[in-house]
């Protein structure tokens, strides 16, 4: 008996390490089974069909938004509008990253003044690019050194080499650590004759995030066409526009939030606004890259699916937080609980926009949550969507995920109402727009992700 267990053990064994298709169509098992880790801070929306539009009159014309049912595939979503604190880590990368690419160029400049046998250790030199470990390097990580002068670039595809991030970089000007890195650091602020009180402003209109995106719409329009022409290389401006606070209201005073609305960590956890269309989109790139440079760094083949925003249809879906009809997230139709508290950050009375609470912005956890666990669906700031706007979409578009991706139209749905809006602008069904390259005091976003297969 013992023998045939034996026996038994040895054909599971032998069975298990070779070939167990028998010639039969099996599918392919060189991966495992596809999991995907659940983003930080977002909440996945269970997708499904619903009433998309509004189901009441609109006396403010909004034939637009005719009601139909459409279906959604599942997604995640951010809980709350992208803060400051989160907005601030893409800046300072950005930043970073391209005063690190000037600094290293700067140092190889100087590599071939050298005498030699003279070091290269100290001062700038501490910010060259960083050696190939060739010891531990693969065959293709030497070859694209070798050919590329890096295996993939850090931001800007005419920087070659890999940067060193290990040495940080030093702020303080009494601290300097040579004349080059002064230099160099002098290139990154505005001229003397631009500075006040003796303090030195960074000059923001050099940190942009460039990056490329293939653009699939174009593509499968076109026929027997390269595929390089549809990568689109885009460059984009960074840093928020805090003037939006002086120049949204006129004969207003406004310099406080204007002064420290970004910078004070008072706001640190406020929505970022300031940012145009561009600049969110931006955003969500350089959120999906930071996460899959993470993966590669800790030898992860999966890649997770783009940050993106979202489109209009899901950004309504998410706002309506299971309840199909609803006015607000919340259900409706008042915009106070039943003890009177206000339920948004909006402008309910003329001219009253602190009876809610809350003159300007608020804290993106603030209030409560829809259905979904969503924060500030309504109220607080509005928010960009990936959709273009056109007044016919609601009728001509899919009924399946439907969505209008159109570049060309410079008009982007925003959603979701305001801080300084009154309570129409609220409604789950209510849409708008702006132009893409508008910066407003009182527009943010939120970015989802896809959910890929059913039940994973």
């Amino acid at each position: 008996m013992r023998k045939i267990a034996i026996y038994i053990v040895l054909i599971l064994v032998i069975y298990s390490c070779g070939s167990n298709d028998r010639g039969e169509l099996v599918g392919s098992k060189s991966g495992s089974r596809w999991f995907i880790e659940n983003p930080y801070g977002t909440v996945l929306i269970p997708g499904g069909s619903f009433t998309f539009g509004s189901a009441d009159e609109d006396p403010f014309g909004g034939i637009s938004t005719s009601p139909r049912t459409i279906t959604l595939k599942k997604f995640y979503m951010d809980e709350t509008e992208i803060t400051n604190s989160e907005y601030a880590l893409f800046v300072d990368w950005v930043r970073d990253s391209i005063i690190r690419t000037e600094l290293a160029n700067f140092a190889e400049e100087m590599s071939y003044m050298l005498e030699e046998g003279e070091e290269q250790s100290d001062g700038i030199f501490r910010y060259n690019y960083a050696d190939v470990d060739t010891a531990s390097a693969t065959v293709y990580e030497k070859y694209m050194y070798d050919n590329y002068g890096g295996i993939s670039n850090m931001n800007n595809s005419e920087r070659e080499g890999n940067l060193d991030w290990s040495e940080p970089l030093v702020w303080d000007k009494n601290e300097y650590p040579d004349v080059s890195y002064a230099e160099v650091m002098d290139s990154m602020y505005l001229p003397l004759d631009g500075t006040f009180e003796g303090h030195r402003i960074l000059d923001v209109t050099k940190f942009n995030y460039s990056h490329s995106w293939y653009d699939k719409d174009k593509s499968s329009k076109s026929v027997n066409a390269k595929r390089t022409d549809f990568i689109v290389n885009e460059s984009v401006r960074v840093y928020p526009d805090t003037t939006v606070w002086a120049k949204d209201f006129s004969y207003s005073y406004n310099d406080p939030i204007h002064d420290e609305y970004f910078w004070h960590k008072a706001y640190s956890e406020y929505p970022v606004v300031g940012v145009n269309w561009y600049q969110a989109r931006a955003f969500c790139h350089w959120r999906t890259k930071m996460k899959n440079d993470y993966l590669s760094s800790r030898k992860n083949p999966v890649r997770v699916p783009v940050f993106r925003l979202p489109t209009e249809a899901e950004w309504e879906f998410a706002a309506r937080g299971g309840l199909d009809y609803g006015t607000f997230p919340w259900g409706g139709p008042y915009t106070t609980s039943d003890r009177g508290c206000f339920l948004a950050n909006f402008k309910p009375v003329r001219g009253d926009y602190a009876v809610d609470g809350a003159l300007y912005t608020v804290e993106a956890y603030a209030y409560n949550p829809n259905g979904y666990g969503l924060y500030n669906m309504s109220g607080n700031v509005s928010e960009w969507t990936n959709t273009a706007f056109n007044a016919a979409s609601y009728r001509a578009g899919s009924s399946i995920n439907t969505n209008i991706d159109d570049l060309e139209n410079k008009r982007k749905v925003i959603r979701g109402g305001s801080w300084k809006d009154i309570a129409h602008f609220l409604k789950v069904s209510t849409r708008d727009y702006e132009y893409a390259d508008s910066l407003k005091s009182y527009i943010g976003f939120r970015t989802v992700q896809d959910y890929l297969g059913e039940n994973n």
